[in-house]
């Protein structure tokens, strides 16, 4: 009988808050088992702002998932949505002699690579091996063995906000769980909604959330960019609320079913019942559909604006290539995706789930990437060398060290 372990993954987003217990096969299949979201109460722009109502959505979450699943869990990978990722690529060097590289040369420069991390109020999240050149071969996967007058290595490390981490952290270890590993949300994200051939051929992940919208750009495998704007689907909401005077939760349900990114011609005919605050329930304000949009799709805009200004500053846009996959709450409201067409000149398809069975309808679509994603990173942490346990594992096959191509390799 073929052997299972559980997994779980815990995203902590603005808007909700999302827990996916799953099992794994000895034959890698993925299952999720149980699953809940509820309404997030003390996060904001992806950070954790009041530690008291953070951690009883998180204990809510965390327990509906159980009871669902019909067991206990003690460890969860946990999203970063927020907490000011910074990408940083480095090169390291090693002089072989023309002697066989061993293993623990390929350990040491994983382990160098890993420490130049500045962290300085940051906390490392990911350390992502490129691969390896040797002499003037390159694009090797595993150097160990091969003789050489020199190696060379290229990583890309992440760090995210150390009081940011630190507050997740204790916010979950206060529903008696573990951190095992904590995983910017786009990464997470763009594992769960890319198929192969878009993380090798260059792909940007827009991970479009309640508080932030997040960016990921995935090149010949592995994730070569990460970046957060503190701008998403809640601005969108506070927004209508103010241009029509009308609370939050009025404000929430008309963008859900009456709103657009887009105008559209027939928007000045349709006339929409807006309740205002202080104002008797059977006295709205009645306004067309297009004063809605004319809300809605500046701020749509502008946060796509923005993630341009991200992608074109970082210098990655020769391998960033022509695919944008959207995922994430916001980027389900009408016209987003043709907006995106039209504001990054680029291919753009919404993403969801992929590889990963056992989902409800409810949570198979674009919302729940990221959660799905770090049930993936769970089960394979492609190499990475956060640790140096995890440095040592990594040394010759212990993960997935991918390949680093002409353009990128001559840029960093």
């Amino acid at each position: 009988m073929a052997t299972q372990r559980s997994i779980a993954a815990l995203d902590i987003g603005s808007s909700k808050i999302c827990c996916f217990i799953g099992e794994v096969s000895g034959g890698g299949q993925l299952r999720v088992t149980g699953m809940s979201h509820q309404a997030s109460a003390g996060v904001k722009n992806g950070v954790i702002v009041d530690m008291e109502s953070a951690y009883q959505s998180i204990l809510a979450a965390v327990h509906s998932a159980e009871q669902m699943a019909g067991t206990t869990i003690n460890a969860v990978t946990v999203s970063l949505a927020g907490g000011q990722p910074v990408s940083q690529i480095i090169r390291r060097e090693l002089t072989i002699g023309g002697g066989a590289i061993r293993e623990a040369d390929v350990r040491r420069m994983l382990n160098d690579g890993r420490q130049a991390a500045d962290l300085r109020d940051r906390t490392l999240l990911h350390a992502i091996p490129l691969g390896f050149d040797v002499d003037d071969a390159t694009g090797i996967d595993h150097p160990t063995g091969m003789h050489a007058q020199k190696l060379v290595m290229r990583m890309h490390l992440v760090t995210g906000n150390a009081a940011s981490v630190q507050n997740i952290s204790y916010c979950v270890n206060r529903c008696h769980l573990a951190v095992q590993n904590v995983v910017a949300a786009p990464y997470a994200a763009g594992l769960a909604s890319l198929v192969e051939d878009e993380r090798d051929l260059g792909s940007i992940v827009v991970d479009m959330g309640g508080g932030t919208t997040s960016i990921a750009v995935f090149y010949e495998g592995d994730l070569i960019y990460t970046d957060s704007i503190p701008v998403g689907g809640q601005h969108v909401t506070s927004d209508i609320a103010r241009g029509l005077s009308t609370s939050l939760a009025e404000a929430e349900k008309l963008k859900t079913r009456h709103g657009s990114a887009l105008p559209a011609s027939s928007d000045d005919r349709e006339m929409l019942e807006v309740p205002q605050v202080g104002e008797e329930e059977d006295a709205p304000n009645i306004i067309p559909k297009s004063y809605l949009v004319s809300i809605i799709a500046p701020r749509i805009e502008e946060t796509l604006e923005m993630v341009g200004d991200r992608l074109d500053a970082s210098g990655i846009a020769g391998v960033a290539g022509q695919r944008v996959v959207l995922t994430g709450g916001a980027c389900q409201l009408t016209g987003v995706r043709e907006l995106a067409t039209q504001m990054l000149d680029k291919q753009i398809r919404i993403g969801r789930p992929l590889g990963v069975t056992g989902l409800a309808e409810a949570t198979g679509g674009a919302a729940f990437a990221a959660a799905a994603g770090l049930l993936h990173y769970a089960v394979d942490d492609r190499g990475e060398a956060r640790t140096m346990e995890a440095a040592a594992a990594a040394k010759t096959g212990g993960g997935l060290l991918s390949r680093v191509g002409g353009w990128f390799r001559e840029t960093f």
